[in-house]
């Protein structure tokens, strides 16, 4: 079986992006839906079954800085983040999401 995390941490802040909509995609196939916990986690992401093949992770990052009244420029300089990944074996992949309103960074974690 193959399982999927993510962990979303907001470096402009320094604390765990709580709140933030993710969204999995196998393509044009919705996985996974749901809202980051307290930790920047979605622990019932890895309850999904997924398979080998591309996926898209997507954040919604503008409306999570949004939220915390952060004052974004109109349009925002990032709205969604997109990740577009693979995945060929099985086992676990690990995503995680280093964001600020103007920046981001991603790796694939253990």
């Amino acid at each position: 079986m193959t399982t999927l995390s993510t962990h979303v941490l907001d470096t402009s802040a320094g604390r765990p992006a709580a709140g933030m909509a993710v969204t999995l995609l196998k393509g044009d196939e919705e996985l996974f839906s749901g809202v980051t916990d307290e930790d920047g986690r979605c622990p019932a992401l890895k309850e999904v079954e997924v398979t080998a093949g591309a996926h898209v992770l997507r954040f919604e990052v503008a409306a999570y800085f949004r939220a915390r009244e952060l004052d974004l420029p109109e349009p925002p300089f990032l709205d969604v983040v997109q990740i577009d990944f693979g995945m060929t074996e099985t086992g676990h992949y690990h995503v995680p999401l280093l964001v600020s309103p103007f920046g981001y960074s991603t790796y694939r974690g253990s």
